[in-house]
């Protein structure tokens, strides 16, 4: 998911806030020096990133969210590991987003998205370590009156080597606050790593376990009241009236309240009685301009965006493609469909807000404490210096949280009653019918073979909906939406994996409506289904094998052929499988990192599918929690194979259909298969490992769908082909 947008704002003090956002990053370490900066229980920092307490608790800051893909694990690890600390002693805190920007942004980027949360600030945070490594060991050599170099570090306990002495770092934190940090520092070389790199049990999960971690939900202020919201159904709608005199009576209910153009809350004493208050309340909506939109109105203009005659983006091209079609032998042509998709988190979204004239607070569930950060200033009409955010654990993200909508909201609400501190929760139904969407997008592919039944030329034309263009406008480029094509570039950290000497990928942009998002994964996703599983059609087509068919385009691609070629050969792909039993293999790459599935599968009674096993492999460069990554890509196929066998949000009268799990199904523990990873870190550049792998899980399964029952699907969800689970 490509996250990270803070909306933009033309109030001055927040601006100037963050104008020193380059000087601040630069090191990641600018704090320390004659004075000691002090954390909240009064201990002295070593440096912004790490707090090293008296009894020798090592607090990691970690400014990235954990939303349960281990980014709060992995990144205190690459920072223990340059503090050389004892990761028995390691704990983690947030820091908030406006202490960020009053120290000139000094923890950095806050987002966290599109597997971004290691692999973009890895050089920083180990940075911060391996300065406040130095500073300790300096505040220790000036204890001794000893030069520098005789001082050696290991598991929090520095060693004078020539003496034998040694002293902790909880004995020289305060002293190693007080110095000046290093200008540069030397990080380790991987291969030397004894914590990072290691597979290390989860910081978080005890208390996942147990029931101690606090979640959105489980926010309670004194004297707290509680909002239930209702906003129109239809995007682009308008609240057009309520009558409160029915329910100002009911049990609970404090104050009904107008939330922007489009919403109505009510505040309560509990959450549920805010909820039954206004279900009970009349409402009328003004729908709009959108109401007579519909999935089959949307479909039929994205399918007109196919024609070649319409005007489209290009996102890479080679040779002559139109020259390549004219004299070719054979082509073959195909075309695919993916459907909006809704982020589904488990916790609803909620934020809690206290507002008075001279300060408001915000506690909530984000991938992007500055984006919250920056909507409470504008919402609050308050200076950034009399807001604050404070991170709390998300019961789910997947990219929906990384949007502020819902914090706005709860500020606005608040605004309507000072002092008082509020909790807007949303409910389910209002959470499924205010998504951000996954993006719908069609594909018409076309290949061109020659005599001798090589490929010499590949269009792939999509027509569909634009993230940036909604979310982020100003990552556009002159009008161009460059996610649009993740997966399928020349080049960079979502590259194509195949050499086609006459190449045209274009994007015809059309945008409904329905607001996308960054969907986990996003556009590789069905980027993957349309290339992958249009590459097993133009193998089949020439009578090649899949494999054979793909290794020949990919000679020049050696990390994404080295993918490929692990999964074939774990899964046995050039020897006979069981009885009934059938094989798809597909490739791709997104965020950073090359990955590669395979599948085996049986079919019975033409439409009943059982997964048994799925191998899939990962290149992400490095490896900071072998573990962690083992089970992100076990949990990455959970997400791609809801989202290939049920994943569809439809429209009808301009709105979302689907309100509850009722009709927006996930799969359930039976029905998953066994999944074998291969993790082959290569070395050399920085990964993601939280997404790559759920583009890969759709067409591993189509294709091997196809070999099992010669029927090739080419629109999802399955369910709508009355394919299920066996």
């Amino acid at each position: 998911m490509v996250m990270g947008h803070a909306p933009q704002l033309n109030r001055r003090s927040f601006v100037l806030g963050t104008a020193a956002i380059g000087s601040g990053l630069a090191l990641g370490i600018p704090f320390g020096g004659p004075t000691a900066v002090y954390a909240a229980d009064g201990t002295p920092e070593v440096n912004a990133w790490v707090v090293i307490r008296p009894d020798e608790t090592v607090v990691v800051r970690i400014a990235r969210s954990e939303m349960g893909q281990g980014t709060l694990t992995g990144l205190a690890q690459l920072v223990a590991e340059e503090l050389e600390c004892d990761w028995s002693r390691v704990t983690t805190e947030y820091p908030t987003p406006g202490q960020s920007v009053a120290r000139k942004r000094v923890w950095g980027d806050f987002s966290t998205g599109g597997s971004r949360g290691v692999r973009t600030s890895h050089d920083y945070v180990r940075k911060g370590g391996a300065a406040a490594r130095l500073m300790l060991i300096q505040a220790a050599a000036n204890e001794w009156a000893a030069p520098v170099s005789e001082c050696a570090t290991s598991k929090g306990v520095i060693t004078h080597v020539p003496s034998g002495r040694t002293i902790t770092y909880g004995k020289v934190a305060e002293a190693a606050a007080k110095l000046q940090p290093p200008a540069d520092v030397k990080l380790k070389d991987p291969k030397d790593w004894i914590i990072a790199g290691k597979p290390l049990k989860r910081l978080d999960t005890v208390e996942k376990t147990n029931g101690k971690m606090i979640y959105g939900a489980d926010i309670k202020l004194p004297g707290m009241l509680n909002a239930a919201i209702k906003d129109c159904p239809v995007f682009g709608g308008t609240l057009k009236s309520f009558d409160d005199s029915k329910i100002l009576g009911m049990k609970g209910v404090k104050k009904v309240v107008r939330v922007g153009e489009s919403a109505v809350a009510v505040v309560a004493d509990t959450w549920w009685h805010a909820k039954s208050a206004l279900e009970a309340m009349p409402v009328v909506w003004d729908d709009g301009k959108n109401a007579s939109v519909s999935s089959e109105s949307i479909g039929k203009w994205l399918q007109e965006g196919l024609d070649a005659a319409q005007p489209a983006f290009v996102g890479n091209k080679a040779g002559d493609v139109k020259a390549a079609f004219a004299g070719a032998a054979k082509t073959v042509e195909a075309v695919y469909a993916y459907p909006y998709q809704n982020h589904a988190t488990m916790e609803p979204m909620n934020a809690t807000v206290l507002y008075t004239a001279e300060k408001c607070e915000v506690w909530t569930g984000t991938q992007n404490g500055e984006a919250v950060f920056a909507a409470a200033v504008e919402a609050s009409g308050l200076p950034s210096d009399k807001c604050e955010v404070y991170k709390i654990m998300p019961g789910g993200g997947f990219g929906r949280r990384g949007m502020t909508d819902y914090v706005r909201q709860a500020v606005a609400i608040a605004k309507q009653m000072p002092g008082t501190p509020i909790k807007l929760m949303w409910s389910r139904e209002e959470d499924m019918l205010h998504g951000r969407y996954h993006p719908i997008t069609q594909s018409k592919l076309v290949g061109a073979f020659d005599a001798d039944n090589n490929l010499i030329g590949l269009h792939m034309r999509i027509s569909g909906q634009s993230i940036l263009a909604s979310v982020r406008p100003e990552g556009m480029q002159n009008g161009m939406d460059p996610v649009t094509f993740q997966g399928l570039n020349a080049s960079g950290e979502a590259a194509i994996g195949y050499t086609v000497p006459n190449l045209l990928i274009d994007h015809s942009m059309r945008n409904p409506h329905v607001p996308p998002g960054f969907w986990r994964g996003v556009n590789v996703n069905q980027n993957a289904i349309y290339l992958e599983s249009f590459m097993d059609e133009l193998a089949h087509s020439v009578g090649q094998d899949p494999l054979e068919f793909r290794r020949k385009l990919m000679t020049k691609h050696p990390k994404h052929l080295a993918v490929l070629n692990a999964v074939a050969e774990r899964i046995g792909w050039t020897t006979p499988a069981p009885q009934g039993v059938f094989r798809g293999i597909c490739q791709h790459m997104g965020f950073g990192s090359y990955v590669a599935a395979a599948t085996e599968i049986s079919v019975t009674g033409g439409n009943k599918i059982k997964i048994h096993r799925i191998v899939a492999a990962t290149d992400p460069g490095y490896a900071v929690n072998p573990w962690q990554i083992d089970r992100q890509i076990a949990g990455s196929f959970v997400y791609g194979l809801s989202a290939l066998f049920y994943g569809e949000c439809t429209v009808k009268g301009g709105r979302i259909e689907q309100e509850n799990f009722d009709t927006y199904q996930s799969m359930t523990m039976k029905e998953m298969p066994k999944v074998e990873s291969i993790l082959m870190p290569s070395g050399g550049f920085w990964g993601g490992v939280g997404e790559p792998t759920i583009c890969v899980a759709a067409p591993a399964v189509l294709n091997a769908y196809f070999a099992a029952t010669g029927k090739r699907i080419r629109s999802v969800p399955l369910k709508n082909h009355d394919i299920i689970f066996a």
